[in-house]
């Protein structure tokens, strides 16, 4: 195989909080893959950069009485550290704070502007009259427009899942004073994302090449739709002050919005590198490179990725990503990260336990299988898989050996003809181990398989040295060759076995390099024509003295981490931070509303219901008309999904509604009930019309 020159970058965090074991999901799975890249041999480069503009920076460092800088500086050494903690090897992590950052934002807007792909227009806005400043949307809180749902934030409603604008809250307060906010208007930039050369490129760009995942390209088709149609929206690329960020050459007060430069901050740490070590930036950025750049995100940001960021690109004259991979949220137990029950577990306090960082690298990687999917941590099940997988076989293999290759033959394992029936041995009884497939689910991120197969040869191993029973052998000294003989194979197999573990495992395969008085191990390669005895260590060689190299999760240590986590629900009446996009990147949910009893949910009488028409309604931009069939009637629900949905995707699909909330007189006709969305609150982060199973028929009760 041929060197390759790869460039990978992982989301950048956010400046205004702790890593945690959300965050954890990403930035392991991308060190995992690049640690077997540079086992195989390849030229690769992984930064990361904190992402540090924006209100909620600026607020919370005012809030500390520090600055901005002096904040982001503090938390940068606090994230270095946890990802150190975690054995994640950056080759460099910087901050979008930065001169190069500050260069390639300004350098990518000079050259959109002057392909005519920038645009002002007024924008109007919510303006706090204490803190004189504009809100961004969520910095506002008040009413939803549309079901009346209380403290909700300026973008989209929690309850019922309704998008719109600030301006629409009904009794807005600003979130930073908690101040009746006023309209006013100011002048925005805007990239123009709707213009044709941008669509018909996105359209190009996530069907070709094979540069997303396939679930992640058909959500991409979604946001475009169908050749001819238009469905992009320009995007709003600017802030006033006050703000933290970097000022618009030539425009005073006005300040690139910090999505603008969050993903430019790839460029940045890169060009940081390439400074340091003498790297040639241009190689890896220039339009038409050979390299490959790859970009790790959470799913929740891939609008930012696959749409924007491409296009800005392209369209300044830089390279596209090669590929982008992203993945799911991490649960806890199969329910959202909760700080009430301590499982919204931050990296340090895992660490502060005492609890081995490679047992969560394990058993990430035993979950992520390269796709889009959610990770749950099942904190019992890890304990047990940790304790059985790592410790009770992988471990295990070494322990029973070890000691009497050191006692009986001076660390020696075998040599010669032993050597020879020890080859013979491993070809014959492992010969159906896979080592292609192995290596073709660690360059999928199929990390899953890849364990599974390992375990499987884990398993195999301790099958057949049970079976051999060197601890009886040992009791008869005539047999000392045999004795010798099966400890060196079953050394020789937990030194194959590390080979392939090695990227999820680093700092223990460290030790056992150490152990194994073996240089640092690479990938293991076999040619068509070899056998797995080929992997083996040479003849005669010596071993070092074992050391315990693992021991077992303590259960009451798993228990201290989550009462180190929980915190009481602050009270309903306080204004909290907002989250902005790098939090909704950390999986930051809003806490599960409070406890109803089941009378209370057997009021909501929810029923399975066709959408028999689906229209357009005219003067309403986010609102369909939808005709829907519950059985016993037809009723007519005007539905905040336009950004969503074409009306023709709609017609015939089976979903859930309401259907005993009270008629609403709107501007546009009544209203008769509710259809049920699920949505991120996030911009970009779309609407799902909920569907049952096939089967269900209209006028069905949901229970």
């Amino acid at each position: 195989m041929s060197e390759r020159k790869i460039l990978v970058t992982s989301a950048l965090p956010y400046a205004n909080g702790s890593i945690h074991l959300g965050h954890l999901v990403e930035y392991i799975q991308t060190d995992i893959w690049v640690r077997f890249m540079k086992m195989q041999g390849h030229t690769i480069h992984y930064v990361c950069a904190d992402d540090t503009h924006g209100t909620p920076v600026m607020l919370r460092a005012e809030k500390e009485g520090v600055t901005p800088e002096a904040l982001i500086a503090r938390v940068h050494s606090e994230h270095f550290n946890d990802f150190k903690g975690f054995h994640v090897h950056f080759d460099n992590y910087y901050t979008t704070h930065s001169a190069e950052t500050r260069h390639y934002s300004e350098d990518i807007y000079s050259k959109l502007k002057q392909a005519g792909l920038i645009s002002m227009r007024g924008v109007e806005q919510l303006y706090d009259p204490v803190k004189n400043m504009f809100l961004p949307d969520r910095f506002v809180k008040g009413e939803c427009p549309k079901c009346s749902a209380k403290d909700q934030y300026g973008d989209s409603c929690e309850v019922c899942g309704a998008a719109y604008a600030p301006t629409d809250l009904i009794n807005p307060r600003s979130a930073v004073s908690g101040a009746v906010p006023v309209k006013k208007s100011s002048d925005h930039f805007f990239f123009s994302l709707s213009d044709n050369r941008c669509v018909d490129f996105l359209r190009r760009w996530t069907r070709e090449a094979d540069h997303l995942q396939p679930e992640a390209a058909n959500k991409m088709h979604e946001w475009l739709g169908e050749a001819g149609e238009n469905k992009l929206s320009d995007w709003d690329i600017s802030r006033d002050a006050p703000y933290f960020g970097f000022e618009i050459p030539d425009v005073p007060g006005k300040y690139f919005y910090v999505w603008l430069d969050a993903p430019v901050g790839y460029m940045g740490s890169f060009k940081n590198l390439c400074e340091q070590t003498q790297l040639d930036f241009d190689e890896f950025w220039k339009k038409g490179s050979t390299t490959e750049l790859y970009h790790f995100i959470g799913k929740d940001i891939l609008y930012f990725h696959a749409l924007f960021w491409p296009a800005m690109l392209e369209h300044a004259g830089y390279r596209t990503p090669t590929k982008i991979f992203s993945h799911g949220f991490l649960t806890v137990n199969g329910e959202k990260m909760s700080k009430s029950r301590g499982t919204f577990i931050t990296a340090a306090s895992f660490l502060e336990q005492g609890l081995n960082p490679e047992w969560l690298r394990y058993y990430y990687a035993a979950k992520l299988n390269g796709s889009m999917e959610d990770v749950d941590l099942n904190l019992e099940d890890f304990v047990v898989r940790v304790n059985s997988d790592l410790v009770g076989k992988y471990v295990n293999i070494a322990s029973r050996c070890a000691g009497f290759i050191a006692k009986r033959f001076g660390g020696r394992l075998v040599d010669g003809a032993d050597y020879q029936l020890m080859q013979q041995l491993v070809d014959e009884r492992f010969g159906s181990w896979r080592p292609a497939a192995i290596e073709k689910a660690f360059e999928d991120r199929d990390f899953s398989a890849a364990v599974r197969m390992v375990m499987k040869c884990a398993d195999e191993a301790n099958e057949m040295i049970h079976a051999l029973a060197p601890w009886e052998i040992a009791k008869n000294p005539d047999r000392d060759k045999e004795l010798q003989r099966v400890c060196s194979l079953g050394i020789q197999l937990f030194y194959i076995l590390s080979r392939y573990l090695k990227p999820i495992l680093p700092e223990t395969v460290k030790q056992i390099e150490s152990f194994l008085n073996c240089a640092p191990l690479n990938w293991p390669k076999l040619t068509e024509q070899q056998s797995v005895s080929h992997l083996l260590l040479p003849a005669d060689h010596t071993i070092n003295t074992y050391q315990h190299l693992m021991v077992r999760v303590d259960t009451k240590k798993i228990e201290a981490m989550v009462a180190a986590n929980k915190q009481s629900f602050a009270p309903a009446t306080e204004v909290h931070s907002p989250a902005r996009h790098a939090e909704k990147q950390q999986h930051i949910h809003t806490p599960v509303a409070e406890t109803i009893t089941i009378d209370d949910f057997n009021r909501i009488d929810l029923r399975v219901a066709k959408i028999i028409n689906a229209e357009h309604v005219e003067g309403a931009n986010k609102l369909l008309k939808l005709t829907l069939d519950i059985g016993s009637e037809q009723r007519t629900v005007f539905a905040g999904i336009k950004s969503a949905y074409d009306p023709a995707q709609l017609k015939g699909r089976m979903t859930i509604m309401v259907a005993n909330l009270a008629p609403r007189q709107m501007k546009f006709g009544m209203s008769e009930g509710m259809v049920l969305a699920a949505s991120s609150g996030e911009a970009g982060g779309g609407l799902f019309i909920l569907s049952p199973d096939e089967g269900a028929q209209p006028g069905m009760r949901v229970k």
